[in-house]
């Protein structure tokens, strides 16, 4: 952490805050433009682990047929302002950094985990994105306000989301919630609508590896995790999307400068091109999203053990996110990958600062109090944003590395199959398949190709720098 430049640990000055901050309650709210939906069956689906929920959600349907669907978003605002010690201490990291091994968590926990957070029967502050959705799932009106709220259940991806792709009955924790079950059928249904669109609209549908450090009461790694993308997981990626969307939307209607979060039409788009040429496949010289996720749709089909590969090396071509200053009445750049022109970060403000700023613009947009930031501090916090949550990665890739170096260094010598993931100057790199670990093949690399299948006996590992070398069996 200290390496990537965060500063890991909380300065005094936060501690000292954090005592008159946890002595006060902003959930019971006077002003009256904040809503009581405390009677709606709002609930949050996160991973198991997650303590710092940003986000619940709910859903009905109207006598026109059409579906009102909510997103409460923690009101972090409320207990962090601006320019007081927690705030100057987020925007130096501006993100929480999820290690695997230890969290480092942007906000102190006792806010994150608790006073910010939207635990189970507790009153929270919010801001609603209220949408209104027809039969299909196109969004007819919007609108967005402070409210105060409670869950009434903490839902996990991987129990809803066995339950809504059949492989098990209804999980025991939405079965105590009376009328939940129908609740989630609902909102699954719109958000399979919503995505729907997005897919007609050219959105990609990636499906990289996602391994995260399991580590026992002594520190000891005893496996990777792979994260199964599940219908749980597409339910509420989906909803956020149409909140950003929609928050994005809101703030282009007012009067002052907006964060938003896009990803540029790609500049190696050629190279996309040959990849797909490689498989046998034509993409147009042009960039066009539509074609590229028919593409990777049918690949995902045709063939599903090489689907993450691939879709690491568009990843690589498509090129990171940034965060831009969108002034009113200005062209925006949009988001190539989600297919969408409007889109911002809003749904995580307990753990993205990005968010955070978002959620200010908005209350003073709601509150018609004055622009919180010029557009000159928004360009230089979202320049330091996008660079952070950069080093952020950096730092998740490599403690995913140092993992399965430490949950390999006893296998030496053994044999593994695996697939070849990079062809480069600088090495041939390969995945095995059980762990899902990365390495170099530093015997016997010539002639291997990407995609190739392969096995592989281990070398050696080098925990301390998560360098693990393989040689061809």
């Amino acid at each position: 952490m200290i390496d990537a430049g965060f500063v890991p640990d909380f300065p005094a000055s936060v501690t000292e805050e954090l005592h008159s901050v946890a002595g006060r309650s902003a959930a019971t709210a006077s002003d009256s433009s904040v809503r009581d939906l405390r009677s709606l069956l709002w609930s949050s689906i996160d991973d198991r682990r997650s303590r710092d929920l940003d986000q619940v959600e709910y859903a009905e349907t109207l006598s026109n047929g059409d579906t009102r669907l909510l997103v409460g978003i923690a009101d972090v605002d409320a207990f962090v302002p601006k320019g007081s010690a927690i705030d100057k201490h987020a925007a130096e990291n501006c993100t929480s950094v999820y290690s695997g091994v230890k969290t480092f968590p942007m906000l102190p926990e006792q806010l994150s985990t608790d006073l910010t957070s939207l635990n189970p029967n507790q009153d929270r502050l919010t801001v609603v994105t209220e949408m209104v959705l027809s039969s299909d799932g196109t969004v007819k009106s919007t609108d967005v306000y402070r409210a105060v709220l409670q869950s009434r259940a903490k839902l996990a991806y991987e129990d809803v989301g066995a339950w809504l792709d059949g492989k098990t009955d209804v999980p025991p924790a939405v079965k105590a919630v009376s009328g939940l079950e129908q609740q989630i059928r609902l909102q699954f249904e719109k958000a399979q609508d919503l995505g729907e669109i997005r897919k007609q609209n050219g959105a990609i549908e990636l499906g990289t590896i996602e391994a995260t450090p399991v580590v026992n009461d002594l520190g000891k790694v005893t496996e990777l995790a792979v994260v199964e993308q599940d219908s749980a997981r597409d339910l509420i990626a989906n909803f956020m999307i149409a909140a950003n969307v929609a928050m994005a939307q809101f703030l282009e209607t007012k009067s002052g400068p907006s964060l938003r979060r896009v990803v540029r039409t790609p500049e190696h788009w050629p190279r996309i091109v040959e990849i797909a040429a490689e498989l046998g496949e034509t993409l147009p010289t042009e960039p066009d999203s539509r074609a590229l996720a028919d593409f990777l749709a049918r690949r995902k089909v045709t063939d599903p053990i090489h689907f993450p590969d691939l879709s690491l090396a568009v990843v690589k071509s498509l090129g990171p996110g940034e965060y831009t200053v969108q002034v009113p009445g200005a062209e925006s750049e949009g988001h190539f990958g989600l297919a969408v022109h409007d889109y911002t970060h809003s749904t995580a403000p307990n753990r993205r600062y990005a968010d955070l700023v978002t959620q200010r613009l908005v209350k003073a947009a709601i509150a018609k109090q004055p622009w919180p930031y010029t557009e000159e501090e928004l360009k230089q916090i979202g320049e330091h944003c996008t660079e952070r949550e950069d080093a952020a990665r950096k730092v998740e890739r490599k403690m995913r590395k140092v993992a399965g170096a430490m949950l390999l260094k006893n296998r030496i010598g053994q044999t593994f199959e695996a697939i070849v993931t990079g062809v480069t100057p600088k090495g041939t790199f390969a995945r095995i398949l059980t762990p899902p670990v990365d390495g170099r093949v530093m015997r016997g690399e010539q002639g291997m190709r990407i995609g190739q299948k392969v096995s592989v006996r281990l070398l050696s590992t080098d925990p301390e720098r998560g360098f693990i070398d393989f040689a061809r069996a």
